[in-house]
């Protein structure tokens, strides 16, 4: 069955041409890696944040739905803020080793 969904085309000017195909830009979902081939990379940051320091967990890949579930797990464990942004996790203050030890015990072996 052709999928005619009009929320997908809202604001789209249409063609008149009767063979018009229309097309969306969607990304693909990455498939996430297994834990333990996973090289995540832990790192603090003060920059460009109004003093406040910020700890940054960089190259996931995955889902996006993956590295949200990661960043609340690892928010819950630290007891603090943050968030995920362009596959990065932002956990507000200085939890590198707490973050790094975290990921380790949860099977991401090769965190630095």
């Amino acid at each position: 069955m052709k999928k005619n969904d009009w929320k997908d085309r809202l604001n789209i000017v249409y063609s008149t041409n009767p063979d018009f195909q229309y097309s969306t830009d969607e990304k693909e979902e990455t498939e996430t890696l297994p834990k333990q081939q996973q090289k995540l990379r832990v790192s603090i940051e003060k920059n460009h944040r109004g003093g406040k320091t910020v700890t940054i967990v960089k190259n996931f890949v995955g889902s996006d739905e993956d590295i949200k579930e990661l960043g609340r797990l690892l928010k819950t464990r630290c007891g603090v803020g943050g968030t995920t942004k362009e596959g990065e996790i932002l956990i507000q203050g200085e939890f590198k080793e707490k973050i790094i030890e975290i990921l380790k015990k949860e099977g991401y072996t090769q965190t630095k």
